[in-house]
Protein backbone atom coordinates (compact mmCIF):
# COMPACT_ATOMS: atom_id res chain seq x y z
CA UNK A 1 0.00 0.00 0.00
CA UNK A 2 1.25 4.23 -0.85
CA UNK A 3 -1.76 5.18 0.79
CA UNK A 4 -3.85 5.01 4.26
CA UNK A 5 -6.85 6.18 5.52
CA UNK A 6 -8.70 6.30 8.90
CA UNK A 7 -12.13 6.85 8.45
CA UNK A 8 -14.09 7.85 11.58
CA UNK A 9 -17.31 6.11 10.10
CA UNK A 10 -18.09 3.89 7.41
CA UNK A 11 -20.10 5.72 5.11
CA UNK A 12 -17.06 8.63 5.14
CA UNK A 13 -14.85 5.43 4.50
CA UNK A 14 -16.64 4.68 1.15
CA UNK A 15 -16.72 8.75 0.63
CA UNK A 16 -13.14 8.92 0.31
CA UNK A 17 -12.69 5.08 -1.00
CA UNK A 18 -14.88 6.44 -4.63
CA UNK A 19 -12.49 9.86 -4.36
CA UNK A 20 -9.27 7.70 -4.63
CA UNK A 21 -10.63 5.40 -6.73
CA UNK A 22 -11.31 7.60 -9.26
CA UNK A 23 -8.55 9.57 -9.27
CA UNK A 24 -7.09 6.07 -10.11
CA UNK A 25 -5.72 4.74 -6.96
CA UNK A 26 -6.65 0.49 -6.37
CA UNK A 27 -8.90 1.16 -3.62
CA UNK A 28 -10.01 -1.26 -0.99
CA UNK A 29 -12.24 -0.90 1.92
CA UNK A 30 -12.05 -3.02 5.70
CA UNK A 31 -14.44 -2.67 8.10
CA UNK A 32 -12.42 -2.40 11.79
CA UNK A 33 -8.75 -3.14 11.20
CA UNK A 34 -8.40 -6.48 9.75
CA UNK A 35 -6.94 -9.54 11.26
CA UNK A 36 -4.88 -11.02 8.40
CA UNK A 37 -2.78 -9.22 5.72
CA UNK A 38 -4.42 -7.97 2.82
CA UNK A 39 -4.16 -9.17 -0.80
CA UNK A 40 -1.40 -7.41 -3.08
CA UNK A 41 -1.94 -4.56 -5.35
CA UNK A 42 -3.74 -2.10 -3.06
CA UNK A 43 -2.79 1.58 -3.99
CA UNK A 44 -4.72 3.01 -1.28
CA UNK A 45 -6.04 1.22 2.17
CA UNK A 46 -8.97 2.60 3.93
CA UNK A 47 -9.79 1.69 7.37
CA UNK A 48 -13.37 2.49 8.34
CA UNK A 49 -14.24 2.81 12.06
CA UNK A 50 -17.00 3.59 14.09
CA UNK A 51 -15.40 6.29 16.11
CA UNK A 52 -16.81 9.60 15.17
CA UNK A 53 -19.19 9.53 18.35
CA UNK A 54 -17.24 6.58 20.20
CA UNK A 55 -15.73 7.98 24.19
CA UNK A 56 -12.75 9.76 23.70
CA UNK A 57 -9.78 7.33 24.49
CA UNK A 58 -11.85 4.86 22.46
CA UNK A 59 -11.49 6.81 19.53
CA UNK A 60 -7.93 7.38 19.88
CA UNK A 61 -7.05 3.87 20.55
CA UNK A 62 -8.63 2.59 17.78
CA UNK A 63 -7.30 5.03 15.30
CA UNK A 64 -3.67 4.38 16.60
CA UNK A 65 -4.28 0.83 16.05
CA UNK A 66 -5.59 1.46 12.65
CA UNK A 67 -2.68 3.84 11.75
CA UNK A 68 -0.02 1.38 12.61
CA UNK A 69 -1.71 -1.37 10.27
CA UNK A 70 -1.94 1.02 7.72
CA UNK A 71 2.23 1.84 8.41
CA UNK A 72 3.18 -1.97 8.40
CA UNK A 73 1.48 -2.44 5.20
CA UNK A 74 3.64 0.29 3.92
CA UNK A 75 1.83 3.11 3.62
CA UNK A 76 4.18 6.59 3.57
CA UNK A 77 0.88 8.94 4.25
CA UNK A 78 -1.39 8.43 6.46
CA UNK A 79 -5.45 10.54 5.93
CA UNK A 80 -7.62 10.56 9.08
CA UNK A 81 -10.71 11.20 7.18
CA UNK A 82 -13.46 12.98 8.83
CA UNK A 83 -17.30 14.64 8.10
CA UNK A 84 -17.38 16.81 5.23
CA UNK A 85 -19.55 18.90 7.90
CA UNK A 86 -16.92 18.30 11.08
CA UNK A 87 -19.36 16.63 12.91
CA UNK A 88 -17.93 16.44 16.52
CA UNK A 89 -18.01 18.07 19.68
CA UNK A 90 -16.58 20.11 22.22
CA UNK A 91 -15.05 17.16 23.59
CA UNK A 92 -14.07 15.85 20.06
CA UNK A 93 -13.12 13.58 18.73
CA UNK A 94 -11.54 15.17 15.53
CA UNK A 95 -8.82 17.01 17.55
CA UNK A 96 -8.18 14.47 20.13
CA UNK A 97 -7.53 11.96 17.35
CA UNK A 98 -5.56 14.12 14.76
CA UNK A 99 -3.30 15.09 17.38
CA UNK A 100 -2.57 11.52 18.99
CA UNK A 101 -1.87 10.39 15.17
CA UNK A 102 0.24 13.60 14.42
CA UNK A 103 2.23 12.81 17.49
CA UNK A 104 2.67 9.20 16.88
CA UNK A 105 3.68 9.77 13.17
CA UNK A 106 6.29 12.60 14.78
CA UNK A 107 4.54 14.85 12.34
CA UNK A 108 4.33 19.01 13.43
CA UNK A 109 2.55 20.79 10.77
CA UNK A 110 -1.36 19.10 9.47
CA UNK A 111 -3.82 20.44 7.19
CA UNK A 112 -7.30 20.53 8.00
CA UNK A 113 -9.49 20.65 5.20
CA UNK A 114 -13.30 19.17 5.02
CA UNK A 115 -14.44 20.70 2.26
CA UNK A 116 -16.31 18.84 -0.38
CA UNK A 117 -17.54 21.47 -3.27
CA UNK A 118 -19.29 18.88 -5.44
CA UNK A 119 -21.29 18.51 -2.27
CA UNK A 120 -22.03 22.19 -1.21
CA UNK A 121 -18.79 22.07 1.60
CA UNK A 122 -16.55 24.92 1.43
CA UNK A 123 -14.25 26.77 3.56
CA UNK A 124 -13.86 30.41 3.40
CA UNK A 125 -11.87 32.68 5.78
CA UNK A 126 -11.72 29.59 8.17
CA UNK A 127 -15.41 29.15 8.03
CA UNK A 128 -17.43 26.13 6.99
CA UNK A 129 -20.27 26.21 4.56
CA UNK A 130 -22.87 23.93 2.97
CA UNK A 131 -24.67 25.58 -0.03
CA UNK A 132 -25.17 29.38 0.60
CA UNK A 133 -25.58 28.84 4.04
CA UNK A 134 -22.63 28.29 7.24
CA UNK A 135 -22.72 24.74 8.91
CA UNK A 136 -24.88 26.47 11.86
CA UNK A 137 -27.81 27.22 9.66
CA UNK A 138 -27.67 24.39 7.81
CA UNK A 139 -29.67 22.17 9.87
CA UNK A 140 -26.69 20.52 11.25
CA UNK A 141 -27.38 22.62 14.05
CA UNK A 142 -30.28 20.20 15.07
CA UNK A 143 -27.90 16.75 14.62
CA UNK A 144 -28.93 14.84 17.29
CA UNK A 145 -25.29 13.36 18.21
CA UNK A 146 -23.37 15.88 16.88
CA UNK A 147 -25.11 19.10 16.55
CA UNK A 148 -22.96 21.64 14.85
CA UNK A 149 -23.54 25.42 16.00
CA UNK A 150 -20.67 26.95 15.19
CA UNK A 151 -19.00 27.31 11.80
CA UNK A 152 -15.26 28.65 12.44
CA UNK A 153 -13.50 25.55 12.40
CA UNK A 154 -10.60 27.13 13.83
CA UNK A 155 -12.58 27.59 17.17
CA UNK A 156 -14.14 23.96 16.85
CA UNK A 157 -10.30 22.95 17.05
CA UNK A 158 -9.39 25.01 19.27
CA UNK A 159 -11.58 23.59 21.45
CA UNK A 160 -10.53 19.60 20.91
CA UNK A 161 -7.32 20.10 21.09
CA UNK A 162 -4.05 21.81 22.94
CA UNK A 163 -2.34 22.24 19.59
CA UNK A 164 -2.11 25.78 17.93
CA UNK A 165 -4.69 26.34 15.20
CA UNK A 166 -4.05 28.52 12.38
CA UNK A 167 -5.13 28.87 9.03
CA UNK A 168 -4.41 29.12 5.82
CA UNK A 169 -6.39 31.86 3.80
CA UNK A 170 -7.79 30.79 0.03
CA UNK A 171 -5.07 33.42 -1.19
CA UNK A 172 -2.07 31.47 0.13
CA UNK A 173 -4.09 27.86 -1.10
CA UNK A 174 -3.73 29.45 -4.68
CA UNK A 175 -0.65 30.95 -4.57
CA UNK A 176 1.93 29.71 -6.99
CA UNK A 177 4.59 26.89 -7.22
CA UNK A 178 5.92 25.98 -3.46
CA UNK A 179 4.43 28.93 -1.49
CA UNK A 180 2.20 26.86 0.05
CA UNK A 181 3.94 24.08 0.74
CA UNK A 182 6.47 26.59 2.72
CA UNK A 183 3.79 28.00 4.61
CA UNK A 184 3.04 24.69 5.44
CA UNK A 185 6.45 23.95 6.91
CA UNK A 186 7.46 27.29 8.23
CA UNK A 187 4.05 27.22 10.49
CA UNK A 188 5.71 25.28 13.37
CA UNK A 189 3.46 22.98 15.51
CA UNK A 190 0.07 23.88 14.05
CA UNK A 191 -3.24 21.97 12.78
CA UNK A 192 -3.66 24.61 9.89
CA UNK A 193 -7.43 25.56 8.62
CA UNK A 194 -7.03 25.81 4.84
CA UNK A 195 -9.55 27.88 2.85
CA UNK A 196 -11.23 25.89 -0.23
CA UNK A 197 -14.10 27.02 -2.45
CA UNK A 198 -13.04 24.74 -5.32
CA UNK A 199 -11.92 21.18 -6.08
CA UNK A 200 -8.62 23.01 -8.09
CA UNK A 201 -7.74 24.31 -4.17
CA UNK A 202 -8.11 20.83 -2.85
CA UNK A 203 -5.70 19.52 -5.80
CA UNK A 204 -3.31 22.10 -4.45
CA UNK A 205 -3.87 21.48 -0.94
CA UNK A 206 -3.62 17.79 -1.82
CA UNK A 207 0.12 18.76 -3.69
CA UNK A 208 1.35 20.60 -1.05
CA UNK A 209 0.95 17.85 1.78
CA UNK A 210 2.74 15.78 -0.08
CA UNK A 211 5.78 15.14 2.11
CA UNK A 212 3.62 15.47 5.07
CA UNK A 213 2.72 12.50 7.38
CA UNK A 214 -0.69 13.44 8.22
CA UNK A 215 -3.63 15.14 6.68
CA UNK A 216 -6.97 15.53 7.84
CA UNK A 217 -9.72 16.54 6.05
CA UNK A 218 -13.09 14.85 4.32
CA UNK A 219 -12.89 12.89 1.42
CA UNK A 220 -12.26 16.31 -0.76
CA UNK A 221 -8.92 16.42 0.25
CA UNK A 222 -7.94 12.68 -1.61
CA UNK A 223 -8.87 14.98 -4.54
CA UNK A 224 -4.74 16.16 -4.94
CA UNK A 225 -3.31 12.79 -3.25
CA UNK A 226 -3.17 10.15 -6.06
CA UNK A 227 -0.81 12.21 -8.21
CA UNK A 228 1.38 12.43 -5.43
CA UNK A 229 2.22 8.58 -6.27
CA UNK A 230 2.23 8.18 -9.65
CA UNK A 231 -0.27 5.56 -9.57
CA UNK A 232 -2.04 4.62 -13.27
CA UNK A 233 -6.03 4.09 -13.33
CA UNK A 234 -6.36 -0.04 -13.31
CA UNK A 235 -10.33 0.90 -13.71
CA UNK A 236 -12.63 -1.45 -12.04
CA UNK A 237 -14.44 -4.44 -12.68
CA UNK A 238 -18.08 -4.29 -10.98
CA UNK A 239 -21.00 -6.42 -12.02
CA UNK A 240 -24.43 -5.60 -9.90
CA UNK A 241 -26.88 -8.32 -8.44
CA UNK A 242 -30.22 -8.85 -8.90
CA UNK A 243 -32.83 -10.18 -6.51
CA UNK A 244 -34.34 -9.22 -3.49
CA UNK A 245 -33.95 -5.48 -1.98
CA UNK A 246 -34.18 -3.06 0.74
CA UNK A 247 -33.77 0.66 1.81
CA UNK A 248 -32.89 1.40 5.11
CA UNK A 249 -33.10 5.02 6.31
CA UNK A 250 -31.55 6.38 10.13
CA UNK A 251 -30.86 9.62 9.15
CA UNK A 252 -32.62 12.76 10.15
CA UNK A 253 -31.07 15.03 7.75
CA UNK A 254 -33.32 17.19 5.46
CA UNK A 255 -32.03 15.73 2.51
CA UNK A 256 -32.54 12.05 3.23
CA UNK A 257 -36.28 13.56 5.23
CA UNK A 258 -36.95 14.53 1.36
CA UNK A 259 -35.83 11.31 -0.01
CA UNK A 260 -37.48 9.40 2.39
CA UNK A 261 -40.80 10.99 1.29
CA UNK A 262 -40.56 10.71 -2.26
CA UNK A 263 -39.62 6.92 -2.12
CA UNK A 264 -42.25 5.97 0.43
CA UNK A 265 -44.42 7.76 -2.36
CA UNK A 266 -44.32 5.20 -4.39
CA UNK A 267 -42.92 1.99 -2.57
CA UNK A 268 -44.07 0.33 0.54
CA UNK A 269 -42.50 1.70 4.12
CA UNK A 270 -42.92 1.15 7.32
CA UNK A 271 -41.71 4.07 9.84
CA UNK A 272 -39.73 3.06 12.90
CA UNK A 273 -40.66 4.95 16.18
CA UNK A 274 -38.16 4.93 18.76
CA UNK A 275 -40.71 4.17 21.62
CA UNK A 276 -41.67 1.23 19.81
CA UNK A 277 -38.26 -0.29 19.97
CA UNK A 278 -37.94 0.73 23.70
CA UNK A 279 -41.20 -0.21 25.09
CA UNK A 280 -40.15 -3.96 23.04
CA UNK A 281 -43.59 -3.46 20.65
CA UNK A 282 -41.61 -4.81 17.45
CA UNK A 283 -41.31 -8.17 16.17
CA UNK A 284 -37.89 -8.85 14.13
CA UNK A 285 -39.40 -11.56 12.87
CA UNK A 286 -42.53 -9.99 11.52
CA UNK A 287 -40.35 -6.96 9.76
CA UNK A 288 -38.36 -9.78 7.83
CA UNK A 289 -41.34 -11.23 6.43
CA UNK A 290 -42.89 -8.01 5.84
CA UNK A 291 -40.00 -6.93 3.37
CA UNK A 292 -39.47 -10.26 2.47
CA UNK A 293 -43.36 -10.40 0.76
CA UNK A 294 -42.53 -7.21 -0.51
CA UNK A 295 -42.77 -7.42 -4.24
CA UNK A 296 -40.96 -4.12 -4.87
CA UNK A 297 -37.87 -2.87 -2.47
CA UNK A 298 -39.54 -1.64 0.49
CA UNK A 299 -37.95 0.93 2.96
CA UNK A 300 -38.19 1.37 6.67
CA UNK A 301 -37.15 3.99 8.78
CA UNK A 302 -36.97 6.00 11.52
CA UNK A 303 -35.98 9.51 9.95
CA UNK A 304 -38.03 11.49 12.38
CA UNK A 305 -38.50 15.66 12.60
CA UNK A 306 -35.56 17.00 15.08
CA UNK A 307 -38.73 17.87 17.67
CA UNK A 308 -39.51 14.39 17.59
CA UNK A 309 -35.95 12.97 17.81
CA UNK A 310 -35.72 14.82 20.98
CA UNK A 311 -38.43 14.08 22.48
CA UNK A 312 -37.35 10.63 22.59
CA UNK A 313 -34.22 11.37 23.48
CA UNK A 314 -35.53 13.01 26.49
CA UNK A 315 -37.39 10.48 27.34
CA UNK A 316 -35.30 7.51 26.82
CA UNK A 317 -32.23 9.34 26.88
CA UNK A 318 -29.56 10.04 23.90
CA UNK A 319 -27.33 7.21 23.73
CA UNK A 320 -29.71 4.53 24.73
CA UNK A 321 -32.29 5.57 22.03
CA UNK A 322 -29.36 5.78 19.37
CA UNK A 323 -28.55 2.05 20.24
CA UNK A 324 -31.58 0.77 20.20
CA UNK A 325 -32.67 1.99 16.89
CA UNK A 326 -28.71 0.69 15.73
CA UNK A 327 -29.38 -2.43 17.25
CA UNK A 328 -32.68 -2.56 15.32
CA UNK A 329 -30.99 -2.14 12.34
CA UNK A 330 -28.22 -4.33 12.68
CA UNK A 331 -29.63 -7.37 13.59
CA UNK A 332 -32.64 -6.84 10.62
CA UNK A 333 -29.62 -6.83 8.35
CA UNK A 334 -28.24 -10.01 9.58
CA UNK A 335 -31.65 -11.26 9.52
CA UNK A 336 -32.35 -10.49 5.68
CA UNK A 337 -29.18 -10.86 3.85
CA UNK A 338 -29.07 -14.51 5.68
CA UNK A 339 -32.67 -15.04 4.06
CA UNK A 340 -31.12 -14.21 0.45
CA UNK A 341 -31.49 -10.46 0.06
CA UNK A 342 -29.16 -9.28 -2.41
CA UNK A 343 -28.94 -5.64 -2.26
CA UNK A 344 -29.31 -3.31 0.71
CA UNK A 345 -29.58 0.96 0.55
CA UNK A 346 -28.39 2.58 3.77
CA UNK A 347 -28.97 5.94 4.62
CA UNK A 348 -27.28 7.72 7.89
CA UNK A 349 -23.08 7.09 9.06
CA UNK A 350 -24.68 5.36 12.23
CA UNK A 351 -27.04 3.30 10.39
CA UNK A 352 -24.53 2.17 8.10
CA UNK A 353 -22.16 1.03 10.66
CA UNK A 354 -25.06 -0.93 11.94
CA UNK A 355 -25.93 -2.79 8.75
CA UNK A 356 -22.17 -3.44 8.37
CA UNK A 357 -21.86 -4.84 11.87
CA UNK A 358 -24.91 -7.09 10.97
CA UNK A 359 -23.90 -8.45 7.76
CA UNK A 360 -20.55 -9.08 9.30
CA UNK A 361 -18.75 -7.69 6.17
CA UNK A 362 -15.14 -7.09 6.78
CA UNK A 363 -13.59 -5.98 3.48
CA UNK A 364 -16.03 -3.81 0.56
CA UNK A 365 -14.68 -3.80 -2.97
CA UNK A 366 -15.50 -0.33 -4.74
CA UNK A 367 -17.44 -0.21 -7.41
CA UNK A 368 -19.14 3.27 -9.63
CA UNK A 369 -20.20 6.10 -8.29
CA UNK A 370 -24.22 6.32 -7.30
CA UNK A 371 -23.83 9.76 -6.47
CA UNK A 372 -20.70 12.16 -5.40
CA UNK A 373 -19.52 10.54 -2.29
CA UNK A 374 -21.30 7.27 -2.31
CA UNK A 375 -19.93 4.50 -4.46
CA UNK A 376 -21.77 0.84 -5.34
CA UNK A 377 -19.59 -1.72 -2.43
CA UNK A 378 -19.68 -5.08 -2.86
CA UNK A 379 -19.17 -7.39 0.18
CA UNK A 380 -15.84 -9.19 -0.20
CA UNK A 381 -16.57 -13.33 -0.35
CA UNK A 382 -20.72 -12.91 -0.63
CA UNK A 383 -23.62 -12.08 -2.68
CA UNK A 384 -24.18 -8.56 -1.19
CA UNK A 385 -23.82 -5.36 -2.54
CA UNK A 386 -24.62 -2.15 -0.52
CA UNK A 387 -24.93 1.52 -0.95
CA UNK A 388 -24.06 3.37 2.53
CA UNK A 389 -24.63 6.92 1.96
CA UNK A 390 -24.46 10.13 4.95
CA UNK A 391 -27.30 11.68 5.44
CA UNK A 392 -26.94 15.02 3.58
CA UNK A 393 -25.29 13.22 0.53
CA UNK A 394 -27.56 12.27 -2.31
CA UNK A 395 -30.56 14.09 -4.34
CA UNK A 396 -34.13 13.25 -3.64
CA UNK A 397 -34.10 10.49 -6.03
CA UNK A 398 -31.38 9.04 -4.16
CA UNK A 399 -32.56 5.61 -3.13
CA UNK A 400 -34.20 4.39 -6.92
CA UNK A 401 -30.90 5.58 -8.12
CA UNK A 402 -28.99 3.84 -5.57
CA UNK A 403 -30.86 0.41 -6.16
CA UNK A 404 -30.54 0.45 -9.86
CA UNK A 405 -26.93 0.73 -9.38
CA UNK A 406 -26.17 -2.26 -7.36
CA UNK A 407 -28.60 -3.81 -9.81
CA UNK A 408 -25.94 -2.85 -12.34
CA UNK A 409 -28.22 -0.71 -14.44
CA UNK A 410 -27.31 2.58 -15.38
Amino acid sequence: MKLGVIADDFTGASDIALTLAEGGMSATQFVGIPSQTPSAGIDAGIVGLKSRTAPVEEAVNQSLKACDWLLNQGCSQIVFKVCSTFDSTDEGNIGPVAAALADHLGETSVMVCPAFPENGRTVYEGHLFVKDRLLSESGMQNHPLTPMRDPDLRRVLSRQTDWPVAHAPISSVREEGVALTSRIASAGKAMIIADAIENADLVAIGRAAKDRKLVVGGSGIALGLPENFGVEDRGTAWRGLTGKAVVFSGSCSVATREQVARFKSGAPSREIAVEDIMDEKLSLQELVEWVLRQDTPPLIYSSAEPEVVAAAQEKYGKEQSSQAVERLFSNLSAALSQSGVTRIVVAGGETSGAVVSGTAADTLEVGPRIAAGVPALKVADKDLVLALKSGNFGGPDFFQEALSVLEGRP
